[in-house]
């Protein structure tokens, strides 16, 4: 699987991959056209084809600090039951790949979840004997209280799924550490509320020896986003905020030395974010 490797000061990001696709995100991105993706020059080959289909991923990220190691979001995991067919009890090498990149499961500190999808929470548990446990059995897993409270109270059957195998067991396994959304995890690592894509939604900001990068999480799904922050994605609970959620942040972090860490972004994942007109465009 491809990974990739950042250092920001004397942190370590590890990418590991789940899955890395051609295609299938339109559902998510409907107004990322194919013929308004070809007008973005920029965006090949990384992150769409000659075709204009979006390339995507889905994918860990694991912060190594001097003191810790951090998982920030779980993919969507081995044997869930899911309404995706392509999500559908996968069954995937991604704890070998991690064990290949270098990290044990019992090795990780914490687990951060940006915000409690499908996606981002699978590999919070797996399957032994028939019962949902802890895949990280001596971390602390960080999820956000607006984020654990809003998803806890929703009637929709989808996420309550979700919630029932991917959540909800390691809370009951008293694992669960609820904080807000400007948390500080260490002195490297902290949260920034980035909200719009769901109510609690934030970001994992990494600052270390003058160096800084940003774990996206999901207030952007695909790089096209940049060249149009109005594009918001179908799965966006607030789709009005997560436009002004993505042009504030845009407008903070363009033409600086900040590395952007997309979450659900391709190969090669990372970039610096420069103004273009009156977009953005990453460079990588």
């Amino acid at each position: 699987m491809n990974q990739g490797k950042w250092r920001i000061g004397d942190v370590t990001v590890t990418r590991v991959v789940e899955i890395e696709a051609t295609g299938g995100m339109s559902p998510i991105l409907p107004d990322a056209k194919r013929e308004l993706l070809q007008q973005i020059p920029w965006l090949y080959p990384h992150f769409a084809d000659e075709n204009g289909r979006m390339r995507g991923a889905i994918h860990a990220l694991i912060i190594e600090t001097p003191d810790r190691t951090i998982m920030v979001d779980t993919c969507v995991g081995n044997d869930k039951v899911r309404g995706n067919a392509a999500w559908n009890q996968l069954q995937t090498t991604f704890l070998d790949d991690m064990a290949k990149a270098g990290y044990a499961i019992d090795q990780v500190d914490n687990v951060l979840c940006t915000h409690l999808h499908i996606d981002h929470v699978g590999w919070n548990t797996m399957l032994v004997d028939d019962k949902w446990v802890p895949t990280f059995p001596k971390a602390r897993y960080l999820m956000g209280q607006v984020e654990f409270d809003h998803w806890r109270q929703d009637d929709g059957e989808a996420q309550a799924v979700v919630m029932a195998d991917s959540v909800l067991p390691v809370f009951d396994a008293g694992l669960v550490d609820l904080v807000a959304t400007d948390h500080q995890v260490c002195d490297q690592v902290s949260l920034i509320p980035t909200v719009g894509h769901t109510p609690g939604h934030v970001s994992v900001m990494i600052r270390s020896q003058g160096e800084e990068a940003m774990i996206t999480g999901d207030f952007i799904h695909h790089p096209c986003q940049f060249a149009h922050p109005e594009w918001s994605a179908s799965v966006d609970s607030d789709p009005v905020q997560s436009k002004l959620t993505r042009r504030e942040v845009f407008d903070r972090y363009a033409d600086t030395p900040t590395l952007i860490i997309g979450t659900h972004f391709a190969t090669p994942t990372a970039g610096h974010l420069k103004r273009d007109g009156d977009a953005y465009r990453l460079d990588v």
